[in-house]
This record gives C-alpha cells, structure tokens and sequence, in this order.
C-alpha cells in the first residue's frame, strides 16, 4: 500500500514538483550533517519538510481542480527560492568554509590582464548607474514576465517548463555556491562602502542597493558586511536565469522576448559594472546556463515518461478496487 500510496501521489508531479522536493530533501540531508554548525537548524528541518508537503498537496489539487490551483501550481515555485536562498546561508560556510576570491581574481586577471571592474570605472555615469541598477533589481521579475506571458496565452506546457528550468537554474547555481565560496569583487577589488560616492546613482539607486544588500544578509548598519554576506558569487546566477529566462523567451516567440532580451542584457552588464560579480563569474553562469537546458530536457523527459507509468498504473488499481466492490 505505501507503494502504491507514493506513485499515486508522483502521478501528479510535474517535473517542476520533482526538482524542487528533491532539492529540498537534499537541504534537509546535508542541514542534518552540518547541524553543528548551522543555528536554528530545527527550524530548517521543519521548513523543508513543509514545503515538501505543499508541493504534493499543491500537485494534487491542481491535478483535480482547476484553473485557480494549476496557477498556484506553477508559482510557488517563486516561495521556494528565498526559502532555499536563506537556508544556503548557513549551509554553504558549514561545508565549505574557504573563500575563493583570490582564485577568481587571477582568472579575470589572466583574462583581460586587469580587474573589469577597475576599467569600467572609465564609463561610470549616473545616469548609467541608474539604468544598471535598475536592470539587476529586476531580476526576479524577468522569469515572472515570460511565465505571464505564457499563461496568458494558455501555453502551459512553456509555461511550466519555464518554471521547471528557472527552478532547476537556482538550485545548480546554489551547488555552484558551495564548490566555489566568494563574495565579490565590491568586497575584495573595492571598498564596500564608497559604492554610493564612485558609482552614485539618481533617484533609485541607493534604495535599490539597500534591498539588494538586505537580501544577501547585510542590511544597512552591518558592522562586518565582508564576513556576513552570502556567499554566492560564483557562478553568476544573475546571469545564468537571466540568459535562460532569454534564451526561453526566444524559443516560444513570447511577446516579451524583445524587452526581456534588452533588459536582460543590461542586468549582465550591470553585475560587472557594479561589481557584484568577477568576469569569471558571467562565464560560469553561462556554462551552468547550457548544463541547466540539457539537464532539464533530460529530466524533463524522464519524468514525463515515468509519470504517465504512475497514472496508468493508479488507474489500473482504482479499477481493479471497484470492479472488486461490484462483483458480478
């Protein structure tokens, strides 16, 4: 019966279910781990077991009810990813406690025989720092417009495969974080706190940057930003969705393809500029950008052809259940 119990359950996952319950599994396996070294680890253990749980009731309602669950169905998906962000946190130092820095400084040094961010210098402009930051704020929006996009043109095959590969994005990113420990070359290449007087802004900028900074752990008033920020430089997972959430708009001729695409340039652009990120970076996420579109073909399909086992099998049981109440 449990047996039974799971594949009934896994007939209504989506390949986007299934990334995200076994990312969250992973969370809860290594929290356990490393729980020595990661505060109210407790409280994650809860978190990821309660996601797990929305996800298959989510799957299941929206398998059997409708329009308004299939649309939550797909967007929670937008929940899951500060959840797992937080909880990468304490993960990342917990297993890999080295920065990596130096490392990625002599790559972009080997590269362009310079620090990018030093030359950039050379075209800073308000005005442009504006735009820039304006552009890197929006980039949770960009997979939101293509999903929209999408669902209004009732595309939800796109529309979830979307979600699925933005999702599948962050969570390789996130391993990425773990291998490859860093925080940026505004940290390392700069002072963090001359940002606003060598690249000030106009109107936007700095409210922008104090909620960037407040989402990677150091709200305005950090005493130390350098040891609390996130570590999660490398790859560049703003470029990595970004270049994804493009290459995607392209491929389903979604109307917004054409602002995504020059939006989506300008936050590349931007990660440099206002050197969140080291050159190596943008190349990594480009890298993790092409393995996260195979990888999910592959999953994707897998998991559709498995699927539709699950569904068949769940029917043949259901079946054989009332042929077995209504004997003739």
């Amino acid at each position: 019966m449990p047996k039974r119990l799971l594949k009934s359950l896994l007939a209504h996952y989506t390949s986007m279910d299934l990334v995200n319950s076994v990312f969250f599994m992973l969370l809860a396996l290594f929290t356990l781990l490393y729980h020595q070294d990661i505060p109210g680890w407790e409280l994650f253990l809860v978190s990821d077991a309660l996601v797990i749980g929305a996800i298959v009731v989510l799957a299941r309602f929206a398998a059997r009810r409708g329009h308004i669950w299939n649309l939550l169905h797909g967007f929670y998906m937008m929940l899951c990813i500060p959840i797992a962000f937080k909880q990468m946190y304490f993960l990342v130092p917990a297993i890999n406690p080295i920065d990596y820095d130096r490392a990625l400084m002599a790559i972009d040094r080997a590269l362009f025989r310079s620090d990018p961010t030093h030359v950039l210098m050379a075209i800073a402009h308000p005005v442009l720092t504006e735009v820039l930051q304006i552009a890197y704020g929006s980039f949770y929006l960009l997979p939101l417009i293509l999903a929209v996009d999408l669902y209004r043109k009732m595309r939800m095959k796109a529309f979830k495969t979307v979600f699925m590969m933005v999702i599948l994005g962050f969570y390789l990113s996130y391993l990425g974080y773990v291998a490859v420990p860093a925080i940026g070359p505004r940290f390392t290449l700069h002072t963090f706190d001359s940002k606003d007087a060598e690249l000030p802004g106009l109107l936007l900028t700095t409210p922008l940057r104090a909620y960037t900074n407040t989402g990677e752990s150091i709200p305005p008033g950090t005493p130390d930003p350098a040891a609390t920020v996130q570590r999660d430089v490398f790859p560049s997972g703003h470029t990595q969705i970004t270049l994804l959430v493009m290459l995607l708009a392209f491929r389903y001729r979604a109307r917004t393809r054409w602002f995504l695409l020059v939006t989506g340039s300008l936050l590349i652009l931007a990660t440099v500029y206002l050197r969140y990120h080291y050159v190596i970076d943008l190349i990594g996420g480009a890298l993790f950008a092409v393995l996260t579109l195979q990888l999910g073909r592959i999953i994707d399909d897998w998991w559709t052809a498995r699927r539709q086992r699950y569904a068949a099998q769940t029917m043949h049981w259901r079946t054989d259940v009332r042929g077995a109440s209504h004997p003739s």
